[in-house]
């Protein structure tokens, strides 16, 4: 009896806990990948590196993943940025730019790589520092300062690269979004420092309670001592710096910079897998490990959607349903309607 009352018990807390759901949903798209195709979940271990399936979303979801971790932070103080799609191709195009030259005009070795990368994530970063400035300083609305910032970023890197897809012919810039370390996908290892570096400042430091606070109540934040304003500029510079990280993997990954079409819709997935992990649009609370994992529900999504044979037209309308299902699950009143389904004919057995 004892056991049967503790049931639902378990069962309410793993179903309430906040990863529970997109963890479910990710799992379920493994699963049906791995029944429409019987070797998609089989990993290989060959001349030095592991392949598979598995590996291939969670490399190709490494961009997206960065997007995210920077538009977590942004929503979380109740901000948006809309603009990290064109920041992506300007810190791709502002890179090849900068091989092409320097290569075309004799260097060699790994100078050109430092000096796309550098050249690269200052641009992205001053990128975020403007729409910062704009939310901060001028007070504009956030999806009005970084909508302009996502209407005249395409149209920067287009001059940068005089309306021209830029071909980057130089070895070692294409380890970065190509290259493999220790068997894996470096672009992993990018995504995995990333992470930790900013879940230890938001965990070990008061910079996360500080980012709650100003999410739940910015004026009572501020009255309490915390700087909001600083921080909240810090954070767009953070988005920016990861748009411009994910468009040194895209680049690379390509060999090329595309200013039309490099990162077209990033912010809407982003925002996608921002929701999908479980934080709250309306700022404070939020979670890093969720969007992780709501962005590889987009990609493992796509997969699926190319995988079983469905249209790519089809692909958009798809995600929606399943952004709608996982989005159903994380609200309380709907939650709480399953465990009450669930947790029904438990009592009516016991």
């Amino acid at each position: 009896m004892a056991a049967d009352t503790a049931r639902p018990s378990i069962l309410r807390r793993a179903f309430g806990h906040p990863l529970a759901w997109p963890l479910l949903a990710l799992a379920l798209l493994l699963v049906a990948n791995g029944v429409f195709n019987p070797g998609f979940l089989a990993l290989e271990w060959r001349d030095g590196r592991l392949y598979g399936n598995l590996v291939d979303i969670a490399n190709r979801a490494a961009p997206l993943i960065l997007v995210s971790l920077g538009m977590t932070l942004v929503i979380a103080v109740r901000g948006l940025d809309i603009s990290v799609g064109a920041v992506l191709a300007i810190a791709a195009t502002v890179a090849a730019w900068t091989i092409t030259r320097m290569t075309a005009g004799g260097a060699t070795g790994l100078g050109p790589l430092f000096a796309a990368i550098a050249a690269a994530l200052a641009a992205a970063t001053l990128c975020g520092l403007w729409n910062g400035l704009l939310v901060v300083k001028v007070g504009m609305q956030p999806i009005i300062a970084t909508l302009i910032l996502m209407v005249a970023g395409r149209g920067v890197a287009q001059l940068v690269s005089d309306g021209q897809i830029l071909t980057i012919y130089y070895a070692p810039y294409a380890f970065l979004g190509g290259g493999f370390l220790l068997g894996l996908p470096f672009a992993l290892f990018v995504v995995a420092a990333v992470f930790v570096v900013l879940k230890l400042l938001l965990d070990r430091t008061a910079l996360g309670l500080f980012v709650r606070a100003i999410g739940h109540n910015p004026l009572a934040a501020h009255v309490a001592g915390v700087r909001a304003h600083a921080i909240t500029l810090s954070l767009y510079v953070f988005s920016g710096f990861c748009a411009g990280l994910a468009g040194l993997l895209v680049s690379s990954n390509v060999a090329s910079a595309d200013a039309n079409n490099a990162g077209q819709l990033l912010e809407l997935d982003a925002i996608l897998a921002v929701a999908l992990g479980g934080s709250a649009l309306t700022g404070g609370r939020f979670s890093l490990a969720g969007s992780l994992v709501g962005a590889l529900i987009i990609q493992a999504l796509t997969t699926t959607i190319y995988a079983i044979g469905v249209p790519p037209q089809v692909n958009l309308v798809v995600k929606a349903l399943l952004v709608l299902a996982v989005l159903l699950l994380q609200t309380p009143e709907f939650r709480a309607r399953l465990r009450a389904l669930v947790t029904r004919p438990l009592r009516g057995g016991a």
